[in-house]
């Protein structure tokens, strides 16, 4: 520091003015601009003078030497102002001192002042933005056409909204504040050593312009790999979607093995271009630390070559420079770190932005009065293709017209293009302009093209039941009030709204369960309502559709999953709802369409029969007729044409099975889970992996060498102030010497740190895979009570999978090395300082020290409060978003876009609300913590000066721990930069640990279980139920008691009634998904429990209600869960005959071979999914195969084939059948036909009858009223 003209306060002080005055009055030729310093104790003058009658620095230089001959030490004086007789040292007076403190101090009061809205500035910033880019890409999302986003699997929209904007949010609250702060630091270091000498920065500043260049060439490469990295990433994030989304299916399948290999490939694939960043990382820090502090070797040896040329009039200002440059290095070094975050976040941003920046769907038009609803809907030559599959055309044109006010049918089989009519008049897909598209023809609402019309104000005109109708994970009453938003309704109170919607599920018979309900409308319906049956959901979908009284009314198999009775209320309802209004029917079973004021048959893409049932029927050989006689029964009863019976009947319906929440469970894994400390959790993590022993080795080294580097810069700095201690040759030597040992200083840092890059940055990935591999097995192990838990659905793990490896990945990686090398930086510093001086050194560090790492705990404690709540919040809003982008075609026909948009909005603003609180008081102790480092830096320099006053010190010895202290309090300020990664690492980690098995599944696991053994010949299984109760936590009363069983080794048994009355849980039961509360279930005599799961499961194939496919071809479906050993080509193609599938996959251009896609859900009809699920059930050559549902979704045809099927299976007796089904001409051919039923309401189900299709008949009971429905008559 160059010394300042300063007014003595002190009696002394004045004293040794006059005197030093009037000696200088002796000298006319000096002026002088003294300054207070020691001289052997007492204080004297120095000067820094100006010779008015010699200006060459020849004089200026000669008179210096002399000086230094007479035994001058002037160290810090330009020239002495002192006569040769006097022995001048250069040391700060107590005036100096107290001027020092004061500014120390006041720069740390204003530090404190102003990095704390600093701080609570970017954080804000930082979370504001975070949610807005968030909303900005949902809302993008949901203006994309259906074919871009069948496109973006939800495993994809689940890392973007997770993953990588936290990757932002964590850039812009934390780093960005230190990179702006670092840059303006770094501009007054610039402007201060500009001010002293232009030359000599501009010279040393070209050390800065090779980083700038080296940057240039390392950081797009950066970007480049962080681009493949993230692409990866999101490919490993959509097959835990997918896995997760279906876990039951996995699980029944055994398929989670092959899946995981799946996984773990784009896992390791992630890992390796993870590992192409550490070579760029290697090279980014060696030319970057190599610049850095070379350049102090070349401003050392520029400005003493300038000062010996006299370019340079005062050594101060070689100090100033010097100085200048050190903050330059020192910051510059800082913000590596941050920088690459930046980077990475730049990437993350390009993935939100290619999709906010991207074309949206014009959705402005006509409206009412303009347009209107009451019209004919007609289509045109209309030919059609998916964009998924554009090589095969389904509609072929297609002439048709849906009549205002009359109900129209559409029946035909799978896959003839009946689902497109209705994704075409919702608009979901639009027909092209252009006459080089494939997409031809014209679809007119009356005599408007439909793409002239306003797009939500169509789509609030139609009333839509899918065939697998999506609920989302909200209460009953907000599920139904979704069917108001766009009408007049909408903005009602929630008075209003219960009119209608309870007068809505009155009408579609949705009432009789939700009143038994102990919750009522307030239930939670779970995850794609999981907590319901199926025939449930499907009421509650259909009076969500009728709530709003839509002009228009498609029905695309709206009373599929609803069991007979039910159904035939249901009917009646929607018979009354679509009288004088346009509906759309489209039905596999044709009783349901009978009353039907128009039938068009559809076959291969056209329209092949039109009119009435009757006229239809009358058609000799017509596809009509063959479809009706395929669904007779072999005994008809006689039609009930009165719904009265069918009421009263449906009033014994069972209580509903909420699955979701079981207790006990939750609160046992509420306990269970540990809230480990920091150092134990990463500890845990780093022991566990310590066959990476190497890497630690080698990061331990680099980082403790880097660490060195600040310690062994003090000490040099020290030495190169002893170089101005001489003159001539001498001084050029040691100048040079000094220079050279900087130089070779920086090489070795160059080294260090690009071995810190290297080795990190290979130790981080490789840690972060071995942690995410661990953390899916251990999800994908939990039994399935564990997914029914709210906070344990699909998307929320899934953002779990994407987001806690990372972060341990962040914080092994720079993120932990950096931190790493300020720790071993202080302790160079503190070890350097007590080398020079003990005592100066002693109060310094235990003044400051236990301040330092108070603010540190303060500032952990609150990072890891603030990353628990972080974590909670938006694991509930990336969980709403997922599931959103699941149910699109939900969303877009309900026109949900801006509510959803409106609670996503919600959510975050909730978020940041709880953030903004809690940032208010953590800047203070951000600031605190950063403040520390000055108010070291202050006492030391006070301290120091005292110690000099006194002579106990040397000056070398000083600035040797002045500069060790500024340096280890400049590390402590970089590891507290760290804070949040470590408190994020930390949260991630813990939880990732905690989703191992716990103490009693691993007691479990060990008991030794009952491996089952496939014998050569296929024969079926005996299983029996014996008196099994079974309750779901949220019921008051079991489901069922007393439940006993029995099905022999071949037979055909097949469950009915009420939906949910405990049918599909048997299924459960009998897969193991759970445990009997009491009783036991055998499979051939042996007890399910003490069997080994996996070759349990391998002896069952089960046909889901809602069968689900997964990305890939259609062999890999087909094949899911089996090693190519265990079934031949030949086994394939027949499983696919005997499913009617065969020959549709061989009329695909690619055969076995065709890709599904990201949305396999979406690229094949219903029918057609469900006959694949079919074929790989029967491939799997089970000893019992479980139909949940199994042919619910198949045309008549197919239906008559696949039962045929099945039925020939059965006569062979080479394996059991148990089958659910609502349609009971599914299973007039059973064994033992087993009905539930309830001895009263409220009480648990029961099995009422039991026999074959004829006994029952024949004792006209609950069994003959089911089959009285008017489904079955002609």
């Amino acid at each position: 520091m160059a010394l300042q003209q300063v007014r003595p306060t002190n009696k002394q002080c004045r004293k040794n003015k006059k005197r030093a005055k009037a000696k200088m009055m002796e000298s006319p030729r000096r002026l002088c601009r003294w300054a207070i310093i020691s001289y052997e104790g007492s204080p004297r003058i120095a000067c820094n003078a100006t010779d008015e009658t010699a200006e060459s620095p020849f004089l200026r230089n000669r008179e210096r030497s002399s000086c230094i001959n007479r035994g001058f030490d002037i160290s810090y004086c330009v020239r002495c102002a002192f006569t040769p007789d006097e022995h001048c040292v250069w040391e700060p007076c107590c005036a100096i001192q107290s001027v020092r403190q004061q500014v120390e101090v006041g720069t740390s009061k204003r530090t404190m002042d102003i990095y704390s809205p600093l701080q609570f500035c970017f954080r804000v910033t930082g979370l504001r933005v975070s949610a807005v880019i968030r909303l900005e890409y949902v809302q993008a999302l949901f203006s994309q056409p259906i074919s871009k986003v069948d496109q973006v699997s939800v495993g994809t929209v689940t890392n973007t909204i997770t993953t990588l904007s936290n990757t932002i949010q964590q850039s812009i609250s934390d780093k960005l504040a230190i990179l702006f702060q670092s840059l303006a630091l770094l501009l007054a270091a610039f402007i201060i050593a500009f001010k002293y000498s232009w030359a000599l920065t501009l010279v040393t500043s070209s050390a800065l312009l090779f980083v700038v260049v080296g940057c240039s060439v390392t950081l797009p490469f950066m970007t480049k790999i962080q681009q493949k990295i993230d692409k990866a990433d999101e490919k490993h994030s959509s097959i835990a979607a997918e896995v997760f989304g279906s876990i039951r299916t996995v699980i029944s399948l055994g398929a989670q093995e092959s899946l995981s290999k799946r996984y773990t490939t784009w896992v390791e694939e992630a890992r390796k271009r993870g590992n192409g960043l550490s070579l760029i990382f290697g090279i980014h820090f060696a030319l970057v630390f190599f610049a850095l502090y070379a350049s102090f070797s070349l401003a050392f040896w520029f400005g003493l070559k300038l000062y010996r040329e006299g370019h340079i009039g005062e050594i101060n200002t070689v100090i100033t420079v010097f100085f200048s440059v050190m903050i330059v290095v020192s910051v510059l070094g800082n913000i590596a770190s941050p920088l690459i975050i930046v980077s990475k976040a730049a990437s993350a941003a390009g993935s939100f932005f290619e999709l906010i920046d991207s074309e949206k769907v014009d959705s402005g038009g006509l409206r009412e009065p303009d347009a209107s609803a009451h019209v004919d809907i007609i289509f045109r030559d209309v030919r059609f293709t998916y964009p998924t599959r554009p090589d095969v055309p389904v509609l072929k044109g297609l002439d048709i017209r849906f009549q205002n006010g009359k109900t129209t049918a559409l029946v035909g089989p799978s896959g003839s293009g009946k689902s497109t009519i209705v994704a075409l008049i919702e608009r979901w897909y639009q027909l092209a302009m252009s006459p080089e598209d494939q997409n031809q023809g014209s679809i007119y609402v009356g005599p408007h093209d439909i793409n002239s019309l306003d797009l939500k104000w169509w789509r609030s005109q139609i009333g839509l039941v899918q065939q697998e109708p999506f609920l989302f994970n909200d209460t009953i009453f907000n599920n139904v009030a979704f069917g108001l938003i766009g009408t007049q309704w909408e903005k009602e109170p929630d008075s209003v709204k219960k009119e209608l919607i309870e007068k809505a599920c009155r009408e579609a018979f949705a009432e009789e369960f939700i009143q038994r309900l102990p919750e009522g409308y307030a239930t939670i319906v779970g995850q794609n309502g999981i907590k319901l049956s199926g025939g449930q959901r499907q009421r509650l979908a259909i009076a969500r559709s009728i709530v709003k009284e839509p002009k228009i009314l498609i029905l695309d198999e709206a009373t599929s999953a609803i069991d007979v009775r039910g159904e035939k209320i249901v009917q009646a309802a929607l018979d009354r709802v679509s009288r004088n209004r346009t509906t759309i029917m489209i039905a596999h079973r044709l009783s349901t369409i009978r009353r039907a004021d128009h039938i068009v048959v559809m076959k291969g893409g056209v329209n092949v029969e039109e009119g009435t049932h009757e006229e239809l029927l009358q058609r000799e050989g017509g596809v009509y007729r063959d479809l009706v006689n395929a669904q007779r029964l072999e005994l008809l009863a006689e039609e009930d044409s009165h719904t009265g019976n069918a009421v009263l009947e449906l009033q014994d319906e069972a209580q509903s099975p909420t699955m979701s929440v079981q207790e006990k469970l939750q609160d046992e894994d509420n306990t269970q889970d540990k809230n480990r400390g920091f150092i134990r959790t990463i500890g845990l993590v780093l022991y566990e992996q310590r066959a990476r022993w190497p890497l630690y080795v080698a990061v331990l080294i680099s980082t403790a060498g880097a660490g060195t580097a600040f310690p062994l810069q003090s000490w040099l700095f020290a030495k190169l102030i002893e170089v101005f201690r001489f003159t001539g040759q001498k001084l050029v030597d040691a100048a040079n010497f000094w220079a050279l040992m900087f130089f070779l200083l920086a090489l070795a840092v160059g080294v260090l740190y690009s071995t810190v890059g290297f080795t990190a940055n290979s130790l981080s990935v490789r840690i972060s895979e071995a942690c995410r591999k661990e953390y899916f097995q251990n999800i994908l192990a939990k039994p399935i009570p564990f997914h029914d838990l709210s906070e344990n659905a699909s998307g929320s793990i899934v953002s779990r999978l994407a987001t806690d490896p990372k972060q341990v990945q962040e914080l092994i990686g720079l993120n932990g090395a950096f931190p790493l090398i300020s720790t071993f930086s202080m302790i160079g510093c503190i070890a350097i300082a007590f080398s020079f001086g003990w005592k100066l050194s002693l109060v310094t560090v235990f003044a400051a020290l236990p301040c330092t790492f108070l603010a540190a705990f303060m500032r952990i404690r609150y990072e890891l409060q603030f990353e628990a709540m972080n974590a909670a919040v938006y694991a509930g809003s990336s969980q709403f978003a997922a599931e959103a982008i699941d149910a699109f075609r939900t969303v877009s026909s309900l026109t949900m876009e801006d509510a959803i948009l409106d609670r996503y909005t919600q959510l975050l603003r909730e978020q940041q609300k709880k953030a903004f609180r809690k940032a208010r008081y953590a800047t203070l102790i951000f600031a605190f913590s950063d403040s520390v480092e000055l108010c070291a830096m202050a006492l030391t320099f006070w301290y120091g000066g005292q110690l000099l006053a006194s002579r106990e010190y040397q000056p070398t010895s000083f600035f040797v721990i002045f500069m060790a202290i500024i340096q280890g309090g400049q590390s402590a300020g970089q590891f507290f930069s760290f804070a949040s990664n470590f408190a994020q690492a930390a949260a991630s980690a813990n939880r990732i640990l905690n989703s191992r098995p716990q103490s009693d599944e691993l007691g479990a696991a060990s008991i030794e279980k009952q491996q089952l053994v496939r014998s050569g010949d296929l024969t079926g299984a005996t299983v029996e139920f014996h008196d099994v109760s079974f309750r779901y936590a949220s019921q008051d009363v079991p489901l069922f008691t007393g439940l006993n069983v029995s099905i022999q080794s071949g037979q055909f048994v097949a469950f009915v009634g009420p939906s949910g009355c405990g049918k599909t849980t048997v299924i459960s039961l009998l897969e193991r998904f759970y445990s009997p509360s009491q009783g036991t279930i055998t499979f051939n005599g042996e007890d399910i429990r003490t069997l080994e799961m996996t070759s349990y499961r391998r002896e069952l194939s089960l046909v889901a209600q809602e069968p689900r496919l997964f990305e890939g071809s259609i062999r890999e479906n087909i094949t899911l869960g089996l090693d190519q050993s265990e079934f031949t080509e030949e086994e394939l193609i027949q499983a696919c005959k005997d499913a009617e599938i065969h020959d549709f996959i061989t009329s695909l251009p690619e055969g076995y071979a065709t890709e599904l896609g990201i949305k396999a859900q979406t690229s094949l009809s219903g029918g057609q999914r469900q006959r694949l699920c079919i074929a790989r059930a029967l491939l799997r050559k089970p000893s019992l195969l479980l139909l949940d549902e199994a042919t619910s979704s198949l045309d008549s045809q197919s239906e008559k084939v696949v039962q045929g099927a099945m039925e020939r299976l059965a006569q062979k007796r080479s394996l059991t059948i148990v089958a659910v089904a609502h349609r009971l001409a599914t299973i007039q051919k059973a064994d033992t036909i087993y009905v539930f039923g309830t001895a009263h309401a409220g009480q648990a189900s029961r099995i009422v009858e039991q026999g074959t299709h004829q006994e029952l008949l024949r004792a006209k009971g609950t069994y003959w009223q089911m089959v009285s429905s008017p489904r079955f008559l002609t």
